[in-house]
């Protein structure tokens, strides 16, 4: 894991009426998963891509831990950052498994690395190495294609990783899942992550922070709950719509909501719903079935009962917080 920092980063295009970036400093800790939020146009992915200099800033600087990106060759650069795009650019005359391959072949891995860091990666993304190895991107789904973009870019373990808008061509179901698929990946191998999205739910649900940009400037950079409940100003505030409480069920937990249960048992025939799904979630499935209460499950076990009641409580409790 490595920490980013911007000072004062300036990007002014030939002919353009006002900088793309102007003047953003950020701090990315290590491990943080941080999401740039804004409209077309509002320069996060100028921003992204000054990281492994697709361009040059202006002004100002950029550094990985404590090192300016430009005292580095590019390629050296590069082969450090994963980079995964909404066009996934998996070369369509390779294999998955030379297509997860580049970075460590340029990097020089011996080739039993190699193999081994493939099927590592294939079960991570979950497809099946010796189903998936030999398959070329024209044989895959959209969203299986956008899986292996992700493996390519985790291959040589890198510890910075960019995604520009990866998911905003793919159809909505499959959109979710890999959403959910990227958090549970993030969870086991924890990688600084810089992720471009103009979609707010998108943002809300993968980010550990948000930085809303405006006309080239971060304007509020928070946790997620933070910039619903305390936006910096009128621009933030309808950006996210932070007057939407269902939306702000959407960042809170079950377990913060449900009664607890001595003991645990198995579920009861009703509706279940796990510890740590969100209370969004948990809403429409009790409006969806009608039913009077949810059992919390964990580990195959009741773990709690959640109820209409107990999800307006809780979000009620977090706003006046």
């Amino acid at each position: 894991m490595k920490a980013i920092r911007f000072e004062q980063v300036s990007k002014r295009f030939p002919g353009a009426p006002r900088p793309a970036v102007d003047g953003v400093s950020l701090h990315v800790e290590a491990g943080e998963f941080v999401v740039l939020l804004g409209p077309s146009g509002c320069g996060k992915t100028t921003l992204l891509k000054m990281v492994n200099r697709l361009y040059e800033p202006s002004e100002g600087r950029i550094f990985i831990d404590d090192t300016e990106i430009r005292q580095l060759k590019v390629t050296t650069l590069r082969q450090q950052i994963g980079y995964v795009i909404q066009q996934i650019g998996l070369f369509p005359h390779m294999t998955v498994a030379q297509n997860i391959a580049v970075v460590p072949r340029m990097r020089g891995w011996k080739r039993d690395r190699i193999a081994a860091r493939i099927d590592e990666l294939l079960t991570l993304i979950e497809l099946d190495p010796a189903e998936y190895r030999g398959r070329y991107p024209a044989q895959l789904s959209g969203g299986q294609q956008q899986r292996v973009g992700l493996a390519r870019a985790l291959a040589a373990d890198p510890g910075v990783v960019l995604m520009d808008e990866p998911f905003s061509a793919i159809d909505a179901i499959t959109r979710a899942s890999l959403r959910d698929e990227l958090l549970r990946l993030q969870r086991k191998v924890r990688k600084t992550i810089l992720f471009v999205t103009h979609d707010v739910e998108e943002a809300l649900r993968l980010a550990d922070k948000l930085a809303v940009l405006r006309a080239g400037r971060v304007v509020q950079y928070d946790p997620p709950f933070h910039v619903l409940t305390r936006p910096a100003d009128d621009f933030v505030r309808d950006l996210v719509g932070a007057q939407d409480m269902v939306r702000h069920l959407s960042l809170l937990r079950v377990e913060g909501a449900m009664i607890g249960l001595a003991g645990g048992a198995g579920p009861n025939g009703g509706p279940t719903v796990g510890r740590h799904d969100d209370l969004r979630h948990a809403l429409s499935l009790l409006l969806r079935t009608g039913a009077p209460a949810l059992t919390v499950m964990e580990g195959g076990l009741a773990v709690g009962r959640l109820t209409i009641a107990g999800i307006g409580g809780a979000a009620r409790g977090r706003v006046e917080a």
